[in-house]
């Protein structure tokens, strides 16, 4: 999918499984909405092809519109329209919806009473678009930032639905900018990157089990450029330095105290100022700034 001289998704090819859970992570930037808006039908690829319960959605829409549920990034509603009446009217578009006052009570909906779409909070708005996209009892999910803007709770009850539509054999696609939903809820993780493919793997493969230990070295004055290799070779072959940015350093291997020490004798022979010092296991986060090089909120 191109944009005037712009790749967006350039030749990305990626399997969902059916009855799981599978996350789509990346910069901003990278590809991921325009990925799902092209599986939801939104948009037709310019080359290659996509299939959706074995259904082209452009030229098979009308077969594959009844089976999937799409939560948007923003928007999807009347701005004039109750948030009940919203509700209700999309369920009457379906053969077989969920009850609204399940998904009502469920997702807190009763709380914006008479309020127009256009006037409830973004967390309210966030919480209709979901129950718009399960009332339908659709077999594939799409839900493109599903709890930006909720507040502590109603991000819990929003996981602990997803975990529920898993264990009843609903395929759910999302896009998350939090790590820790991804670690939580994707059995798949996929990383896509300038529209490319860069990783794919459960959590627990993506972050080698988790049995290897880390050291993230932030500083107060951006490293000398020799830096990583400098102190890759205090530490032996064993360890890996990557430049996170100009200010830290991610030491991954079979890292201890007697690891962190030599790191800090390294910053003290170097003249490098430690800001702090922190060890710990490898997590998701990690993974993605040493694939992308850039935080899952950066922009491209």
């Amino acid at each position: 999918m191109r944009y005037a001289e712009t790749t967006a998704v350039d030749g990305l090819s990626l399997t969902v499984e059916r009855g799981t859970v599978t996350a789509v992570l990346g910069p901003n930037g990278a590809g991921k909405t325009t990925t799902l808006e092209t599986c939801e039908g939104y948009r037709r690829p310019q080359q290659g092809s996509v299939r959706v319960l074995g259904l082209d959605p452009r030229a098979q829409a009308r077969e594959l519109l009844p089976r999937i549920g799409v939560m948007l990034q923003e928007g999807g509603a009347w701005s004039g329209a109750r948030a009940p009446e919203m509700l209700r009217h999309i369920a009457s578009l379906h053969a077989h919806p969920i009850d609204p006052a399940v998904l009502e009570e469920r997702l807190g909906l009763a709380e914006c009473g008479r309020t127009a779409y256009r006037r409830l909070s973004g967390g309210q708005k966030q919480r209709l678009s979901l129950a718009m996209a399960l009332i339908g009892r659709p077999e594939v999910v799409f839900v493109d930032e599903p709890t930006a803007g909720l507040d502590p709770a109603a991000r819990r009850t929003v996981w602990e639905l997803f975990e529920e539509l898993r264990r009843d054999g609903v395929t759910v696609v999302l896009t998350t900018h939090y790590m820790d939903e991804a670690e939580k809820l994707a059995d798949r993780i996929h990383i896509i990157d300038h529209g490319r493919l860069i990783a794919s793997g459960s959590p627990l493969e993506l972050t080698r089990g988790g049995t290897v230990s880390t050291i993230r070295l932030v500083v107060t004055k951006p490293f000398p450029p020799e830096a990583p290799a400098s102190l890759a070779a205090a530490l032996g072959d064993r360890i890996e330095v990557v430049l996170l940015d100009e200010l830290s350093l991610l030491v991954t291997g079979p890292a201890d105290a007697s690891t962190l020490a030599r790191v800090s004798d390294w910053c003290e022979r170097s003249g490098v100022l430690p800001e702090s010092l922190t060890l710990g296991t490898r997590n998701l986060e990690d993974v993605f700034l040493e694939l992308t090089g850039r935080g899952l909120k950066e922009s491209a």
